[in-house]
């Protein structure tokens, strides 16, 4: 029998863990826009020091990097960012710690191994994205783990709600459409992936600005000057700063125009996939989800139509990473919603 008192830590870390993850990710993306990515050039110090403060305080300190002066407002941002996110990691491991020590009657061991190891990773790609120069495939790969750490944070704080399997089941006749329902919401989820991918690829290659007007790009429906050549190859050399970005205008315009098409082929996806959920009665019990990833959709598309047509300010756009997280979200609570109406008994983290 597990102690009372550990599930609720369990379930209050986890509900923790879920919001600074969410802080983590935005402040990751407010480092990227503000270009304060590398302005701590070593890991997970700065300039050898704990704090900007104390590297600005020594004389012997930016002598180990003289090409890289320091900037003490960039390189707070850059270690907010880092204080934040090994605040996570400790978060992560007393979960994985607890888990194990319950003996998955809680949360599935495996599912918090694979948690942590997610978070590991997540540090490892965190200190190259330093000292690999901002590569593309390391940025890309640096937030496409810092949503998966969300997802798997929040699917962890769902599937811990008392109640959760139980709820909501639907009757034997309506079991073909609770499937379809499923699979509809699973291939948003890839959708929205993919999306994140070419999201993330836009950001990392500053790709961002190379459509100033919308709904056109750059004046046209279809821009005629896009090199796709050059705008997916994901390994240049190891000692190229990518800081800035290095690629043609023609292959940034080619990327931010993929992203836009994602962006069509989301919305197009996740509103069929809610829309079918609405139109049945049999499965009321997760229209409230579905209107929530619909109202996230809307939101998230809001964002980025408001961030090209006023410039890509910096608020803006950092709000842009934050909205998808939650877009993310509000669809993983729909999965979850479907998983446990088709009258599942055990959820993937093995804890129930």
């Amino acid at each position: 029998m597990v102690p009372a008192s550990v599930e609720r830590w369990i379930r209050g870390l986890s509900l923790a863990a879920v919001l600074l993850c969410l802080v983590v990710i935005v402040l990751g993306a407010y480092t990227r826009l503000t270009n304060s990515g590398i302005s701590c050039p070593d890991w997970p110090e700065c300039y050898g020091h704990l704090t900007p403060a104390g590297a600005a305080d020594s004389a012997s300190a930016q002598e180990r990097y003289p090409g890289r002066p320091l900037n003490v407002d960039d390189a707070w941002h850059e270690m907010i960012h880092r204080y934040a996110a090994g605040t996570l990691g400790i978060i992560i491991t007393l979960i994985t710690a607890l888990a194990i020590a319950s003996r998955g009657r809680i949360v599935g061991s495996v599912y918090a191994v694979v948690l942590f190891a997610t978070v590991v990773a997540q540090a490892v790609l965190g200190m190259l994205t330093v000292t690999w120069l901002l590569k593309p495939p390391i940025v890309t790969l640096h937030l496409l783990f810092g949503m998966t750490t969300l997802g798997l944070l929040w699917w962890l704080w769902l599937a811990l709600q008392r109640g959760a399997s139980a709820a909501g089941r639907v009757p034997a006749p309506a079991a073909a459409a609770l499937r379809l329902a499923y699979r509809l919401s699973l291939l948003g989820l890839a959708v929205l992936a993919v999306q994140f991918f070419l999201g993330a690829w836009t950001s990392a290659n500053y790709a961002q600005y190379a459509c100033p007007d919308f709904p056109t790009c750059q004046g046209h429906w279809w821009p005629p000057h896009m090199n796709f050549g050059q705008a997916f190859v994901l390994w240049r050399g190891i000692w190229v700063d990518y800081q800035g970005g290095i690629l043609p205008n023609a292959a940034r315009v080619a990327i931010h125009f993929t992203h836009r098409l994602g962006a069509l082929a989301v919305t197009l996806v996740l509103a069929g996939a809610c829309g079918y959920v609405i139109s049945r009665r049999a499965l009321s019990a997760a229209r409230p989800y579905a209107y929530a990833v619909l109202a996230a959709l809307v939101l998230q598309l809001t964002i980025g139509i408001t961030m090209v047509l006023e410039s890509f300010p910096l608020g803006i756009t950092t709000a842009h990473t934050g909205g998808a997280a939650l877009l993310l979200m509000a669809l993983l609570a729909l999965v979850h919603k479907l998983y446990t109406m088709l009258g599942a008994r055990r959820a993937p983290d093995g804890s129930r």
